[in-house]
């Protein structure tokens, strides 16, 4: 079994980058590399992630696993790593097949549940019963912890609150009703919030209500001028992303949610959002309960690096 007071090799892998980072025996963690990710080919992805560990090789010992974070999905029972924008890896059992080339031990789980146990253990979610991290970058997604330990559902998936059928097809605009019609989802659905919900979904959002182009950094900061285009974006936004996140809190019984992704880092934006979700809830709470995450930039290696130093305590 590895020493679970070991340093942890941790890795960051999304489609344009691998990077690299190490947590020490304290729990503290730090940066060393990033480097473009080989995405396309399994050895050359293999020699890239060897290459880099030994490059920094002082900073690990012998036994110190490798704990990945990285987006897609991995089955509970085989492993099989389901990352379609990443083919070196994609349909392989990452964690084994890496293990023996590495020679050293593997785990790897999604971003989004990494981030949500980072918050749990070590984040603004500590000493909550239940905690669910909520992403709100490029699209939304989210992970589930219950009394300091992720929650795996079935096909790996738990706290998904971004896919599904799900999202309004109207909303309130100072006072009057607008129609938004359900967008198609990449994953195959239509109607996803991750389709309205995340920074692209607040730009097509933008565009569906305005016949208008803009980023949503600049949606913002026109919705805190204000502005009344974006006011009403915003107004809308809250709406459609409020609801299903408060059905998520009913269901699961999160007594806090922590706000990841680019989005989080939007102090009044994310306060606006709890005060919506107070609203939906079916209790609401002296606490704020939606805030955002300690862990913005690097939460997904830090829940990976706790997750191994879990899995090597057992």
């Amino acid at each position: 079994m590895t020493n679970p007071h070991s340093p942890v090799i941790c890795l960051d892998l999304g489609g344009s980058f691998i990077k690299l980072g190490v947590m020490s025996a304290r729990d503290a963690l730090e940066i060393l590399d990033q480097q473009p990710i080989p995405a396309d080919y399994w050895a050359a992805f293999c020699a890239r992630v060897s290459a880099m560990i030994v490059q920094h090789e002082a900073h690990f010992a012998p036994d110190s696993p490798v704990a990945i974070s990285t987006a897609g999905i991995v089955a509970p029972l085989t492993g099989e790593m389901f990352a379609s924008n990443i083919p070196a890896f994609h349909q392989r059992q990452l964690a084994k097949e890496l293990a023996a080339a590495l020679q050293r031990p593997v785990i790897v789980h999604n971003d989004a549940d990494c981030f949500a146990l980072a918050e749990a253990l070590a984040g603004t979610g500590k000493g909550h019963k239940v905690v669910l991290g909520a992403i709100l970058g490029s699209g939304v997604g989210g992970g589930l912890v219950s009394d300091g330990r992720l929650v795996i559902g079935q096909n790996g998936l738990t706290g998904e609150w971004g896919h599904g059928p799900i999202t309004l097809t109207e909303v309130e605009i100072d006072g009057s009703p607008v129609r938004i019609p359900r967008q198609a989802c990449p994953c195959g659905q239509k109607g996803c919030l991750d389709t309205l919900g995340g920074a692209r979904g607040m730009e097509n959002l933008h565009r569906v209500l305005h016949d208008e182009r803009a980023s949503s950094t600049e949606i913002i900061t026109r919705w805190q001028q204000p502005e009344p285009r974006a006011q009403q974006t915003i107004q809308a936004w809250l709406q459609l992303v409020s609801e299903p996140l408060a059905y998520s809190i009913n269901i699961t019984g999160a007594s806090l949610v922590a706000v990841g992704g680019g989005l989080a880092s939007v102090t009044p934006l994310i306060a606006a959002l709890n005060d919506a979700v107070q609203r939906c809830v079916l209790r609401s709470t002296p606490h704020a309960l939606v805030v955002p995450g300690t862990f913005a930039h690097h939460g997904g290696m830090m829940g990976a690096a706790l997750l191994a130093r879990q899995s090597a305590g057992r």
